[in-house]
């Protein structure tokens, strides 16, 4: 039987030589993978309440608009900056090789929703710790961050637990 990790492509020098590229993309195009993950995903908040999903540009759009419509909740989407045509709040990361900045709509999140953080892949944790600052500057509280895919030698899991972030994710893969 097939899991999770045996539906990710892997390739070899993308974007830069000596990366490992963990490809999901071939995940969401076959039905019983993608339906595997979002299953798996939801798993760990069966009877959890949750008012909002957040899903980081742009992978986990796609993973967290499926989990919030299966949750029967509302979706919000963390985008690069200047793509969002409302009023929003921003937060700056550092990059493998500079800086890139996320924003949020300002009304997106209400003090005291509880809020789940969902992408793709979890390296770093950059990305994921400026979401996470977002959602707390609006008053959102953070239940978990959910991923399919952890790379553990790039520290991100230690990164946001230190945070205190629970973190979930479907499979880990070695190398960065």
């Amino acid at each position: 039987m097939k899991q999770v990790q045996d539906y990710i492509r892997t390739i070899v020098d993308f974007p830069h030589e000596g990366i490992m590229f963990r490809d999901v993309t071939t995940l969401f195009a076959d039905p019983r993978g993608f339906r595997m993950a979002i299953d798996q995903m939801l798993h760990p908040y069966a009877g959890i309440d949750i008012d909002k999903v957040v899903g980081l540009e742009a992978r986990g759009f796609i993973l967290g608009g499926a989990i919030a419509h299966q949750l029967s909740v509302g979706f919000v989407p963390i985008r690069k900056k200047g793509k969002l045509p409302g009023r929003t709040i921003s937060q700056d990361y550092k990059l493998e090789y500079g800086e890139a900045i996320v924003e949020l709509h300002d009304d997106a999140i209400q003090p005291g929703e509880k809020v789940l953080l969902v992408d793709d892949l979890l390296a770093t944790g950059g990305t994921a710790e400026a979401g996470i600052k977002l959602i707390q500057r609006l008053g959102g509280e953070i239940v978990s961050c959910a991923f399919i895919i952890d790379l553990p030698e790039l520290g991100g899991r230690k990164r946001l637990e230190a945070m205190g972030m629970e973190v979930n994710a479907l499979c880990a893969f070695e190398g960065a």
